[in-house]
């Protein structure tokens, strides 16, 4: 019996020490290979390109040069970043577009109204300018100036929206100021009626979340009572100041990151695929480089 534990433990041992594997060593650790994909593609990440960044199909000519491109310099990630900076940045006239640049922000301009607005058109907005404008006049021919007041403040809520697009573009405001003015507004305030509905909406489109109790109950407290008090770290004592708050914070970052991944690969990004974007993301602004980060990945172009 004896014998027989010892061959046991012998044979136990054995086995244990045999599952261990050596450590795999990459030599000289070579970019991948991407002469075997088909140039079809290649054509389907152009295209997929265009439309993400530009809302539109390229033409018969972009399409030629951009694939010819890709290929000269071997699907290489440096001519993938050069194609992407190009739609999002070149300013020369391209037909049917004005220029890439104009484009591209106003692509960004429409997809944040989608997910913040349901979409709301310019025209839609103008309209509902206008029918302030009509009881502006009405309140001013009866003296009633309160009234005023508050349709002259919904106006300009309205055309700040408007505004948005070209002064993101022309780097007046960050992306945190173009959607502080989308939940600061008549659709808005339409679409999530009352201040329950309107915090839920604020974490769940800002943060893809709902807000805990109790931050649920100092967010209300200062917007249904003008109570001061403090929001994640950062003081507010009204709706306004809610709002910047909201948009001023490290998740609020995150979450746009969230609507990156969701909005360009259909899916939420891994842990630990937003901390590595946070890491410079948060301090510099630089949403389009997020992009660029998820547009020339293999998995996007679906080169893997």
């Amino acid at each position: 019996m004896k014998y027989s534990a010892i061959i046991l433990i012998a044979l136990l041992s054995a086995s244990l020490f045999s599952c261990k594997k050596d450590p795999t060593i990459v030599a000289d650790n070579h970019a991948p290979y991407y002469g075997d994909v088909p140039t079809l593609l290649v054509k389907n990440y152009i295209n997929r390109l265009y439309i993400d960044l530009l809302g539109r199909e390229p033409l018969d000519k972009e399409m030629e040069r951009d694939v010819a491109f890709l290929r000269e310099n071997e699907l290489s990630q440096e001519a993938r970043t050069e194609i992407v900076v190009r739609l999002q940045t070149d300013t020369a006239w391209v037909e049917g577009d004005s220029s890439y640049h104009i484009a591209y922000y106003k692509r960004l301009y429409e997809m944040a109204k989608a997910r913040l607005i349901e979409g709301a058109s310019n025209s839609e907005i103008n309209g509902q300018i206008g029918i302030y404008y009509n009881g502006y006049i009405k309140d001013s021919i009866n003296g009633n100036t309160i009234g005023m007041a508050e349709k002259q403040l919904a106006m300009d809520k309205l055309k700040a929206i408007l505004r948005s697009e070209r002064a993101y573009r022309s780097d007046s405001i960050d992306l945190q100021e173009m959607h502080a003015r989308m939940i600061d507004n008549y659709f808005y305030d339409f679409i999530n009626m009352n201040t329950f509905n309107f915090i839920n909406a604020t974490f769940d489109d800002l943060y893809f979340r709902f807000p805990t109790q109790a931050e649920f109950d100092v967010a209300f407290d200062i917007i249904e009572y003008n109570t001061s008090s403090t929001l994640f770290g950062l003081p507010a004592q009204n709706k306004e100041d809610y709002i910047q708050v909201v948009t001023q914070t490290r998740e609020f970052h995150e979450g746009l990151i969230i609507w990156a991944y969701q909005t360009l690969l259909s899916r939420n990004p891994e842990t630990d695929e937003v901390v590595q974007l946070m890491q410079t993301f948060y301090y510099d602004k630089d949403f389009q480089d997020v992009q660029r980060h998820i547009v020339t990945s293999d998995e996007y172009a679906n080169f893997n």
